[in-house]
């Protein structure tokens, strides 16, 4: 697991979130409902259809974007079947949560690879 700098809150608009991709260079931001919890992850291409359309971007809100929400990891989750649940789901970043449903960190596709690769080495 990762720590997660970046996080955006489900009531901002697509159009700070699109500066924040821009300004950062980050791939995705982890979503946070009212009360702090993890309601999601968006990247920057899943905005890009919400920033080519005539309507205005800043009024469109993250919540009404589709984009990927739980069920998230869990920290006693294995990492072996964490690795098959993000395969099957097409996931490169699963966010893991506590039982409060709050971001402990993230997940990445490629840091579980390397260190399932690890294990195996005898």
């Amino acid at each position: 697991m990762e720590p997660c700098e970046y996080q955006i809150a489900e009531e901002s608009t697509v159009d700070r979130a699109d500066d924040i991709f821009r300004t950062t260079g980050v791939d995705y931001l982890l979503v946070r409902d009212q009360d702090g919890r993890c309601e999601g992850l968006v990247t920057g291409i899943g905005l890009r259809p919400f920033l080519t359309r005539s309507w205005p971007a800043e009024r469109t809100v993250i919540g009404a974007t589709s984009h990927q929400r739980g069920p998230f990891a869990w920290p006693t989750m294995g990492l072996a079947l964490a690795a098959v649940a993000m395969r099957i789901r097409h996931q490169t970043v699963w966010p893991v949560v506590d039982e409060d449903g709050f971001l402990l960190g993230v997940l990445t596709a490629d840091r579980a690879a390397d260190l399932l690769a690890v294990a195996r080495t005898p």
